[in-house]
């Protein structure tokens, strides 16, 4: 089972997304001087405005005007160069970063067990990969630059209006600490809602997925003003979390203009009386309101942009939450064992096996279960009899509370996941079939196989007759959970997939269950071949499909209840005849 998704730090965040930019150390190390060389030419500015009107203006010496225009225009050349170079920068390292968290994000995820993400919908993780991978992108791309050029410009702005006037300066420094209360005081709460708000947007998401996903039975039960009632309640609770984060975002703008504006009028109307007292010059005075307008643009920057840098770090701790998640079922090294898989089909124990799964009563309770190398094992019983569990226990989906499962004799928790699962080939009761084309689809057993092989295992598996009638035959794309073939199509798809992997074991859950009757007894007949040398345990719906199995194991409430051939159960196991009578002879 996965642990449940953690409460994580700011300080883990900014670590990991620190880990992803240190990556790219060249790209930040430029952008992080083009920032600067970026605010110390506007910062130059003030200088050339000052020289141009005290120097040229004031003085009336034209040709001096001519030289502080050039000096500024310059300066602001150098500026805008500057700022292309650091928005680029900044835009691609948020690209790339976003790029990388998707990658190991997803990446982690494929290697949780089912259980995980029977705990946490699809639905939600999907928004969490759309929605904050876009934040983040953002936040990095813009908003982190922005906050770094208006911070590096404030101090820059500071640093030289105390040039220009120690006392004006002074004023401003007593002004600054009142614009910082609103961050203090109001940028959690902006935080604590954005972060509730990308959980409404999940929640929005996941629902859409559900019902989107089964469209035929919300249609056919007429359910359609139901579905959108339940959306609309979403919708509505997405946007009240939504107004609470605006509502404190706002505010803090709001604020911090006001509090900003009403400083630099108050600076302006100081400088104004120490230009009249003979205290600064016109030109001081200018270049001092145009460095304070800079400092107070600067902190309205960052007062505006810091909701994004918070939402961005609500975003970032959904998506590091996902990445923190962990699987109980734990693997060695691949590199531990054999890359190499052995073809001979191995024989399997269960021995002294309980299992349970997490909040519900124990399935199993110290059962055994030997199957021989090579043998076919039909599982027969009723649903929740735990036939499926047991295919959920071999692939290693879950592990045993007690007990343990061989192969050869050889704890499978002794293996690499990755080389335990290519030991096995499964086919479902409701085949699998991918968003692709006939070819990739049945390649997804053995992703190096040739064209040739591909068509091969189709022909084996019946299914080279109906993909030769599609209309791009094995390149026409099947659509979302191939929607374009028939519920037998699929199945044979899915059996032709197994039949290209070729592995020691086979777990078949009623393969044959979605076929017509000329079609099943084709695929029997390629089963059977299939089977051939190997170890496969399958899943009896209907026993006709498996009285000539070696062995049938008839099971009840996690119990074995008996195990023998057809003939012998049909004369022991009153279960097991009940079963046949109700099947076979009705």
């Amino acid at each position: 089972m996965a642990t449940p998704l953690n409460e994580v730090s700011t300080k883990q965040v900014l670590q990991w997304i620190g880990s992803h930019l240190s990556q790219y150390k060249k790209r930040v190390a430029g952008a992080i001087a083009a920032l600067f060389t970026a605010a110390i030419a506007w910062l130059m500015l003030g200088q050339g405005i000052k020289y141009a009107i005290d120097s040229g203006f004031v003085e009336s010496a034209s040709e001096t005007l001519n030289q502080a225009t050039v000096i500024v225009l310059v300066i602001t050349l150098i500026a805008c160069i500057a700022t292309y170079a650091r928005f680029y920068l900044m835009t691609w390292l948020g690209e790339r970063v976003s790029a990388d968290i998707r990658n190991q994000v997803y990446s982690h995820l494929l290697s949780l067990p089912p259980s995980f993400f029977a705990e946490l919908r699809t639905g939600e993780v999907i928004s969490r990969f759309t929605s904050d991978t876009t934040v983040i992108q953002t936040v990095v791309g813009m908003s982190l630059s922005m906050t770094l050029r208006s911070v590096v410009t404030f101090i820059g702005a500071l640093v030289l209006m105390g040039i220009s006037s120690p006392l004006l300066t002074f004023c401003v420094i007593i002004a600054v600490p009142a614009v910082l209360v609103p961050i203090k005081v109001l940028a959690p709460q902006v935080r604590k809602f954005a972060k509730i708000s990308q959980d409404k947007v999940a929640d929005l998401g996941s629902h859409i997925d559900e019902s989107l996903h089964e469209i035929m039975t919300v249609q056919a039960y007429t359910a359609e003003d139901k579905e959108r009632a339940h959306f609309s309640s979403r919708v509505e609770s997405a946007m009240n979390a939504a107004k609470h984060r605006i509502h404190y975002r706002s505010l803090l703008i709001g604020c911090i203009m006001c509090l900003s504006m009403t400083a630099i009028i108050f600076i302006a109307w100081v400088g104004a009386r120490q230009v009249l007292e003979g205290k600064m010059t016109v030109g001081e005075l200018s270049a001092f309101l145009f460095y304070a307008v800079m400092a107070g643009g600067s902190i309205a920057t960052v007062s505006e942009v810091i909701g994004e840098v918070q939402r961005g770090v609500g975003a970032s701790e959904r998506l590091y939450q996902l990445l923190n998640a962990t699987s109980d079922v734990t693997s060695l090294s691949e590199h531990s064992a054999s890359s190499q898989v052995p073809q001979v089909a191995p024989a399997i124990a269960f021995k002294d096996m309980s299992f349970g799964y997490p909040g519900t009563k124990p399935l199993f309770n110290n059962l055994n279960l030997n199957i021989k190398a090579g043998e076919n094992l039909a599982l027969v019983g009723a649903s929740g009899a735990g036939k499926s569990s047991l295919f959920q226990l071999l692939m290693r989906f879950y592990d045993p509370t007690t007990g343990e499962i061989t192969f050869d004799d050889t704890p499978i928790v002794g293996m690499p996941l990755r080389c335990l699962r290519q030991h096995i080939a499964i086919v479902t009761q409701e085949p699998v079939v991918f968003a692709s084309s006939v070819m990739e689809n049945i390649r997804y057993g053995s992703p190096n196989a040739s064209d040739d092989e591909v068509i091969n295992a189709a022909k084996k598996a019946f299914a080279h007759e109906f993909i030769d009638n599609l209309e791009n035959r094995y390149h026409t794309q099947l659509g979302e959970r191939g929607i374009k073939l028939s519920g037998g199509q699929k199945q044979r798809i899915a059996i032709a997939r197994a039949i290209l992997a070729n592995r020691p074991i086979l777990l078949l859950d009623e393969a044959t269950s979605a076929l017509d009757a000329m079609s099943e007894r084709m695929v029997q007949q390629a089963m059977n071949r299939l089977m051939e040398g190997k170890t496969s345990i399958v899943i009896a719906h209907r026993l006709a499909t498996v009285q000539h199995a070696d062995r049938i194991v008839v099971m009840d409430k996690g119990k074995i209840v008996s195990i023998g051939t057809h003939a012998q159960l049909m004369k022991s196991d009153t279960l097991y005849r009940e079963y046949a009578e109700l099947q076979l002879l009705s």
